[in-house]
């Protein structure tokens, strides 16, 4: 079952188009990375899927339905969790109050949440200003697992991190991904990114040039395509 599927997604800032056409599609229990330098249009995509840009042509479907330039608010209804990059969680609510926030009903609970992030719940009366980068985004991915979303969308949620906090992370999405949830993932770090994605699809200035199984991105591909 395909969950998200978009189709020759053009964006524009202004007068100036940033998406070309962009396809991509995420299926059920399926992590898929999306992939691609800086300014090729990633974090642009995955604002026109959220209704944070509105698309002026293509078209976006989640699970079947017509989503292109709804709002926001009612897009991250339907079931899309978002992380974003820099995290940006409420700088002076507690760690328990972020995660309480945006709750709905469904499986992910508090619970849950620090059984995946045991760090989260020794800092749960701690106001989110004072944790440690890795810290704020455990919250940040937590606060959007409490949305209970069929789809998570990560958009760089390694970056800027200590490598032990890396790894932290990295066991959390696979850890996510054998619980079956679906996930949208924007990350650099090809070395951890590729082994736990289904597919990968890659951007550059704001086309979609490569779909396909992490196995076929190729090293040429890698150099050509993601290669600084």
């Amino acid at each position: 079952m395909t969950l998200l599927q978009v189709s020759g997604l053009e964006s524009f800032y202004g007068a100036s188009q940033a998406l070309f056409g962009v396809d991509f599609s995420v299926g059920q229990s399926e992590v898929v990375a999306l992939m691609g330098r800086n300014g090729m249009g990633k974090t642009t995509a995955i604002n026109s899927v959220l209704g944070l840009i509105r698309p002026r042509g293509g078209g976006v479907r989640f699970i079947g339905r017509d989503i292109a330039g709804m709002q926001s608010y009612r897009i991250a209804r339907l079931g899309i969790g978002l992380v974003p990059e820099g995290r940006r969680c409420f700088p002076n609510l507690t760690v328990r109050e972020n995660l309480v926030a945006a709750a709905r009903q469904g499986p992910w609970t508090l619970t849950r949440i620090n059984s995946l992030f045991p760090r989260l719940e020794e800092r749960q009366d701690q106001y989110a200003h004072s944790l440690s980068g890795g810290e704020q985004q455990m919250l940040a991915i937590g606060r959007a697992l409490m949305t209970n979303p069929q789809l998570l969308i990560l958009d760089e949620a390694t970056e800027g991190l200590a490598p032990v906090i890396r790894q932290d992370i990295w066991a959390a999405i696979r850890r996510l991904k054998a619980d079956g949830q679906s996930i949208l993932v924007v990350d650099k770090t090809l070395a951890e990114l590729l082994p736990v994605a289904d597919r990968c699809f890659v951007l550059e200035k704001g086309r979609t040039v490569f779909s396909g199984k992490p196995d076929e991105l190729t090293p040429e591909l890698q150099d050509r395509y993601l290669g600084v």
